[in-house]
């Protein structure tokens, strides 16, 4: 933190007549080696509250992060975080998918207040904006966690300000995650019609994501070298939480893709790569929403063959650790959601527990 000695601040008020007659009252405050910092107030008890502040603000190495801020546009610091931060950030990888999302949710904020200095930017000028938009409040509120990440790295890593406003913002309230997984007969269903698809790929990446509970970019972007055949696992590098995750493969899942390594294609390390281009996964969205309408199965996405996956495990004694260690929730939050489908393995808990400390009486 910044200390400055007493003496070395200099302040001053300075009075003038404006065109109305009354007086203005110019306070001025410096500190060698910055410009001077000035405002102009119409009482000289606010120009001495301002230079109080001030003097306070710089004593305790707060007021030229300020001043930064007066220096950068909105646009400037998207334009940075997009350009430098995403990239290049080793902390946690984000997906060219990712990438591509966040700039286009960033490009919009930049679209709308880009022109504005950071040091003008308040709360209210972002809940004006997040107020008018008409999307889901789940999509609001990526808008919303995208633009105050991008300041808390100015703040943390660029020193270009001091407070993050966007915390101030309250985020639309979110509806109840989501829960839609296969029932025994539709999962036959559907697997049959992924087995008499055209395309090959389409059967052993749906059980894949039904057993293991992967996302589908940690899917698609699986590496030979990521992968374990003969320990019965894979590690997983790029997660949506930036962490290393490793994923346990038995059964189906693991002779399947045993079977898939000996037909696997040497001009790619992807498993499972696209066939024009095969440094590209390959897009299964056609095939899978074909196979979805042979097996007559509706209101269901890609995604929630990982909620299936965690609904099984909920439904077959699986905690909510476990559930979040699988799947890579990064708080058990996440994982409460098929908590309602292992209650009948929580009540055999407290029975159990029940019948050990009052069997006998």
């Amino acid at each position: 933190m910044l200390v400055i000695l007493s003496g070395v601040i200099m302040a001053r008020i300075k009075i003038r007549t404006a065109a109305d007659g009354t007086a203005r009252y110019t306070a001025e405050v410096r500190l060698k080696g910055y410009p001077a910092q000035a405002a102009t107030f119409k009482r000289k008890t606010d120009a001495n509250k301002w230079i109080q502040d001030t003097e306070s603000a710089i004593r305790e190495g707060r007021h030229f992060k300020t001043a930064e801020a007066k220096k950068h546009t909105l646009s400037e610091m998207i334009n940075r975080y997009c350009s430098e931060y995403l990239p290049n950030n080793k902390d946690k990888i984000y997906s060219q998918k990712e990438q591509v999302e966040r700039k286009s949710r960033l490009d919009w904020w930049s679209s709308k207040i880009g022109y504005c200095l950071l040091a003008d930017i308040t709360p209210a000028t972002i809940s004006t904006h997040k107020n008018a938009m008409t999307q889901s409040a789940a999509t609001i509120d990526k808008y919303i966690k995208n633009l105050q990440h991008v300041f808390t790295i100015a703040i943390n890593e660029w020193g270009w300000l001091s407070d993050n406003p966007v915390k101030k913002v309250k985020s639309p309230e979110l509806p109840r995650g989501r829960v839609r997984f296969l029932s025994d007969d539709e999962r036959e269903r559907l697997l049959k019609a992924c087995k008499e698809s055209p395309n090959q790929l389409l059967y052993p990446c749906v059980i894949l994501a039904l057993s293991t509970g992967m996302r589908q970019a940690e899917l698609m972007e699986l590496k030979w070298s990521d992968v374990s055949l003969k320990d019965g696992y894979l590690i997983l590098y790029k997660t949506k939480n930036g962490d290393t995750r490793r994923v346990p493969l038995s059964g189906l899942a693991l002779s399947i893709l045993q079977e898939h390594a000996k037909i696997r294609r040497i001009d790619t390390p992807l498993l499972f790569p696209s066939t024009r281009y095969p440094q590209q996964p390959i897009d299964l969205r056609k095939a899978f929403a074909n196979a979805l309408k042979a097996a007559e199965i509706t209101n269901f996405k890609w995604h929630d063959l990982r909620h299936s996956c965690a609904s099984y495990l909920a439904m077959n004694g699986a905690s909510m650790a476990e559930i979040a260690e699988i799947l890579g929730h990064k708080t058990l939050s996440m994982s409460k959601r098929y908590s309602h489908l292992s209650d009948g393995h929580v009540s055999n808990v407290v029975a159990s527990m029940n019948e050990k400390i009052f069997g006998g009486l």
